[in-house]
């Protein structure tokens, strides 16, 4: 005890002396200091990593429902893939050219940063790296690309982190996906695309090592950019496999002797694609709530409805000049393809030459012109009381203020819906919009989502709206007509899945039943026969079609046209097209109406019908009456009569005329009466060509004269010449 008293005392006389105080407490201080950096270092990574950055951004990828690409979207072209779907051998490339040692250290590996560090002090500068692939992983992910002392100390502690957190399969994994490979490439699952087109799983031993050699520098070793340098570096990589102990000599040899199997690269971006995936890309965000920006990095994979064929066949027509008439080059066109049974979007065009992003003219409200007549007016009439031959005013008129005529000046007095429908009657469409209300016209469109709350007068029935309606909107209404009166939303998606593989979406379209299945019927005959004989028969196309056109007035320019439209349905598909300018001006104004769409429209469907044939008849559907052909009366120029004997009067007489051949058609014989009397009328007989007169004098002279009858519209037409039966 007195040793150990005596030592201390002895202790504490030399820390009072300054030679060996401060020396005592620099050297403490230093051993303190370097404690607390070795334990921040150790467990201050916590500090650098963010581990949001460990969720890769990865490409959302777009395919049709049977499997086939359709298109992508990308922050970072990268396709995720798990460590168990790259082979070992692949694996063992990147770990020989990389990390030999990955497996076997902490995270860093010390006897190359002893190395490095000794080359950088010979060289006075920071020459070299010492980088494991948890080192580059952890650089890549969370640091800058600068050389100095601090980064390095940062990413020493990030590396710590990530070993102390995750396995080495998982690190592989994150650097194996992460890493970048030239050409905008992220990851080895987009690289064995890119540079093999095959997936990750194909890969051969060569094609492991040929991309783990490029991950050194992508814009020097790339086989794309000199196929020389890529092959020795590959062989460079196959011989650090062979020396880490993963290949034999005699397989080493034989591997380096194979050619490059690299394929051209392939433009993914087609550019009749960005169209429809803007619309993917809205849809996604209105119903299910994913961000643009969260499509670009989630690694989604999204099922659509879209026909290739279909959309490469509207996108290369829409190219051809041919079809656009105006005082400037810059016309624009906004298209849409629906299927008819389930109302899915099949093709959509946002413009001639649309970039994802852009505004998409399909979304985008115009003046329907007469496109919206069947829609407000014919088909609400038609699911009222009122039926295709009912007879509609024609004539000019004024509704306090609103002066409507028709566009040809030509009016008949009264017309059928069936012939108004047909030649496009303005002055009918808005007769009978007055007739039914404008509430009742409104409360149909708003079942098809087309809020015209603004629009309260009879303009309405001519498309005189405050905004419009989209060509989207336009063709949801017109395949109302060919779906037994019901509508629905037109819809891209199928279904969502993440980049887990998990179903987080699946389509649920809203549909409403907006007319009678009867009155979509007759509606839909009704605009075949304004394709056949009507304003749309322009163009060519050899299968069903029925459509309606439409065009609106300049308001700038007197008889040149702002808007055109064609609506079309097939058995197979509906369609809306409009064409136009972004701003209609003084200077900017269409020279052709609504002729121009429609044999647009006529060219794509031709061509589609070329790769996939079109039904050529519509069906009618079970539980309606067909539309009847119209009643065309005659007009009776020879009305003859004769004397005939027979029937329990002696004498008769028989009227003959030559008859319609039409057996519908219903004629009354009259008997001139005498002079202010009204004439007698003797009877009717239906599809006959004769009547017998049987109460009759042969001593006095009588007249008769036939009036046929059309019993669709309730009319009759021009009495026949008068005969007169006499024995003189």
């Amino acid at each position: 005890m007195n040793r150990f008293n005596h030592l201390l005392e002895k202790g504490r006389a030399l820390l009072k002396r300054p030679w060996f105080k401060w020396p005592v407490l620099i050297m403490s201080t230093f051993i303190g200091l370097s404690v607390i950096v070795f334990l921040f270092i150790i467990y201050g990574g916590r500090l650098i990593v963010d581990e949001k950055a460990l969720v890769l951004p990865a490409t959302t990828l777009v395919v049709t429902e049977d499997g086939d690409y359709a298109g992508r979207l990308y922050q970072e072209n990268r396709q995720l893939v798990s460590l168990d779907e790259i082979p070992e051998h692949v694996r063992e490339a990147f770990i020989a050219i990389e990390d030999r040692r990955f497996y076997s250290h902490a995270g860093v590996d010390f006897k190359s940063v002893m190395r490095a560090v000794y080359r950088d002090i010979i060289t006075l500068d920071k020459a070299e790296g010492a980088s494991t692939i948890t080192q580059q992983l952890a650089k890549n992910l969370f640091l800058t690309n600068d050389k100095s002392w601090m980064r390095k100390t940062r990413e020493v502690m990030a590396t710590i982190y990530l070993e102390r957190h995750y396995t080495k399969n998982d690190i592989l994994a994150f650097y194996l996906n992460e890493v970048y490979f030239g050409h905008g490439i992220h990851g080895i699952g987009a690289a064995a695309d890119y540079f093999f087109g095959k997936s990750v799983e194909e890969l051969s031993v060569a094609e492991g090592a040929l991309l783990a050699g490029i991950i050194n520098a992508p814009n020097y070793y790339s086989p794309h950019i000199d196929e020389e340098r890529a092959l020795e570096r590959r062989n460079l990589v196959i011989s650090q496999m062979e020396k880490a102990g993963y290949l034999e000599t005699e397989e080493m040899l034989s591997t380096q002797g194979q050619t490059l199997t690299v394929v051209d690269p392939v433009d993914p971006n087609l550019p009749w694609i960005d169209d429809y995936l803007e619309l993917v890309i809205r849809e996604a965000e209105e119903l299910y709530q994913i961000s643009r920006s969260e499509l670009q990095r989630g690694g989604y994979q999204i099922t659509v409805y879209l026909d290739p064929i279909a959309q490469k066949i509207a996108y290369e027509q829409v190219q051809n000049d041919d079809f656009f008439h105006g005082s400037e080059d810059d016309i624009e066109v906004a298209f849409a393809l629906l299927d008819q049974e389930y109302g899915q979007l099949r093709a959509a065009l946002g413009g001639r030459d649309f970039s994802i992003g852009d505004q998409h003219r399909a979304h985008v409200e115009r003046q329907p012109g007469s496109v919206i007549k069947p829609l407000a007016v014919y088909g609400p009439a038609l699911s009222e009381e009122y039926a295709p031959y009912t007879m509609l005013d024609d004539s000019e008129r004024d509704y306090d203020g609103y002066q409507v005529r028709n566009v040809d000046e030509h009016y008949q007095g009264e017309v059928s819906m069936h012939d108004a429908v047909a030649v496009s009657k303005n002055t009918s469409a808005v007769w009978l919009l007055d007739q039914i209300g404008i509430s009742t016209s409104k409360n149909y469109l708003e079942k098809m989502q087309m809020d015209l709350s603004d629009d309260d007068g009879l303009a309405l029935g001519l498309g005189g709206l405050t905004y419009g309606l989209t060509p989207l909107q336009v063709a949801e209404g017109y395949r109302t007509f060919i779906h037994d009166g019901e509508w629905v939303a037109a819809h891209t998606i199928a279904k969502i899945e993440d980049r887990h593989g998990q179903v987080i979406a699946e389509a649920n379209p809203i549909t409403h039943q907006v007319f009678t299945k009867q009155a979509a019927w007759y509606m839909l005959r009704m605009l075949e026969n304004v394709v056949d004989e009507g304003t749309a028969q322009a163009g060519e196309y050899s299968k069903a079609l029925a459509g309606k056109t439409g065009t609106t007035q300049h308001p700038q320019v007197s008889g040149q046209a702002k808007d055109s439209w064609f609506a079309g349905v097939t058995p197979d598909y509906v369609t809306s097209l409009w064409i136009g300018y972004d701003t209609s001006d003084e200077e900017h104004y269409l020279t052709e109406g609504s002729r121009a769409p429609t044999e647009l429209t006529k060219a794509i469907l031709t061509a589609i019908d070329q790769e996939q044939p079109l039904t050529t008849e519509f069906t009618l559907p079970s539980g309606v009456e067909e539309l009847p052909e119209p009643i065309e009366l005659p007009v009776i120029d020879d009305l003859d009569v004769s004397f005939k004997l027979g029937g329990w009067r002696l004498i008769q007489a028989e009227l003959s005329w030559t008859s319609a051949n039409d057996e519908r058609v219903i004629y009354h014989v009259y008997q001139v009466a005498d002079s202010g009397d009204s004439d007698q009328f003797l009877g009717r007989v239906e599809g006959e060509d004769h009547f017998t007169l049987t109460d009759i004098s042969v001593f006095d002279d009588s007249s008769y004269y036939v009036v046929p009858y059309n019993p669709l519209t309730d009319r009759t037409g021009t009495p026949s010449n008068q005969i007169t039966l006499s024995l003189y």
